[in-house]
């Protein structure tokens, strides 16, 4: 089993493009961060031009679906977790994605429905957000 959620690792990181925005991007903490991501579906940008959605619900929980992705073959394509703000920080944890281990992410909002992620282990992508 370990093998198929290192696989998770490796295509969300395969999926996610570099790290860069405008001048006026502005990096989003606390009560903001919660505001802009509460009932909202995040869609994460891959190379291959898909986009891997995150629905982030008032109740804390969120889920993704790499189902229209393939991900099938590689994990367990889509997988509901548990979301919180942490400061600076946006947090997620997944019951068996990234072996279950909590991850956050510092969230610059780069447009009114576009922003950059990093992830605490250096990881970035972008994304757009709807909702």
């Amino acid at each position: 089993m370990r093998g198929k959620i290192f696989s998770v690792a490796g295509v969300a990181a395969l999926m996610l493009s570099g790290l860069c925005g405008p001048a006026s991007a502005e990096q989003l903490a606390g009560s903001e961060l919660k505001q802009f991501v509460t009932g909202k579906r995040v869609y994460l940008a891959t190379p291959f031009g898909g986009e891997f959605p995150l629905n982030y619900k008032s109740s804390g929980s969120v889920t993704g679906d790499g189902t229209a992705l393939g991900l099938g073959r590689f994990l367990a394509p889509k997988e509901t977790g548990r979301w919180w703000v942490q400061g600076e920080t946006l947090c997620q944890q997944w019951p068996s994605w990234y072996d279950g281990k909590p991850s956050c992410f510092r969230i610059t909002k780069t447009g009114e429905r576009s922003l950059t992620w990093q992830r605490d282990d250096g990881r970035s992508g972008k994304a757009r957000i709807e909702g």
